[in-house]
């Protein structure tokens, strides 16, 4: 595991620490909610032995737990010399926003037992301040609605990442059974010469090499690849900036057993070889 995929997301509550860790999750990134400071070395230890597929690890940790600010020092100290580095996203907003915030959702500050919003947000502030200096980075959320809080978080990932967050989804599919719903990105390759009307290969699919080399041997099949996988190399990172989580490219030829189950293997091979994630479905493969 690459310890530069922890992330500590706290400060103070009302900021908005519950959408930056959706954020993480949203960018594969493993997260937990009010994580016991205690336990996180350990848990860190029984990850790193299931060497998962994750991007990163993200934390929520704060106030709601008692003893966080008397331990996390050392527990911090702890994971370095472990050769982690937590990084540390304090969030914050202004006296009136998080007032704002708790009028709007009716919570009750932690902190603000008998005492009013106001003097809640002071008491957590005070008790904060020492872990706020020692943040990686501080975020005021104060003027953010909940998508710029989202963007800025999947960038701060993106830069942390261990692996592409991407996961790309390769469909095959025949039109004459209708088209994919969920293709963010869709091709027609019935331009290609069809094995369906050789008496030999129709019983065939795309999965057989024989297939294979029908399709890929026609010369518009290498000219479309060459163009169309440049145009993929191009474009899965500007998705990969944006923080899109999956990418789905459908592949279409009319019944869905030759053409585009050869066309979407060759994409497949190529963008795994790039060391992306990808996987592959022929949805029509046996209609």
């Amino acid at each position: 595991m690459n310890p530069s995929n922890i992330i500590i997301i706290t400060g103070y509550s009302g900021s908005g620490k519950s959408t930056a860790l959706a954020a993480l999750e949203d960018v594969g990134f493993y997260c937990v909610d009010n994580m016991p400071v205690a336990l996180l070395p350990k848990f860190l230890e029984l990850v790193s032995e299931s060497d998962p597929e994750f991007a990163g690890f993200g934390f929520v940790m704060d106030l709601r737990e008692k003893g966080f600010i008397d331990k996390y020092q050392d527990i911090f100290q702890l994971l370095r010399e472990k050769c982690h580095e937590p990084k540390i996203l304090f969030l914050e907003a202004d006296e009136p926003s998080l007032i704002r915030r708790y009028s709007q959702t009716r919570r009750q500050h932690p902190l603000a037992q008998g005492l009013s919003v106001a003097e809640g947000i002071r008491a957590e502030s005070a008790q904060l301040s020492a872990l706020r200096k020692e943040a990686h980075q501080v975020i005021d959320t104060s003027h953010f609605n909940v998508h710029d809080l989202k963007k800025l978080i999947s960038d701060i990932a993106q830069k942390s990442r261990k692996i592409s967050f991407i996961t790309i989804n390769l469909l095959s599919f025949g039109y004459k059974f209708g088209v994919p719903k969920d293709a963010d990105l869709m091709m027609d390759v019935r331009f290609l010469n069809n094995p369906y009307f050789i008496h030999d290969l129709k019983p065939l699919t795309g999965e057989s090499e024989e297939i294979q080399q029908f399709v890929l041997n026609d010369p518009n099949a290498v000219s479309f690849l060459d163009k169309y996988l440049s145009l993929l190399d191009w474009l899965i990172p500007l998705y990969e900036q944006e923080g899109k989580a999956y990418l789905t490219i459908a592949i279409g030829c009319t019944g869905g057993r030759h053409r585009s189950v050869t066309i979407a293997k060759a994409i497949y091979e190529h963008i795994l070889g790039s060391g992306k994630r990808v996987l592959i479905f022929h949805r029509d493969i046996n209609q």
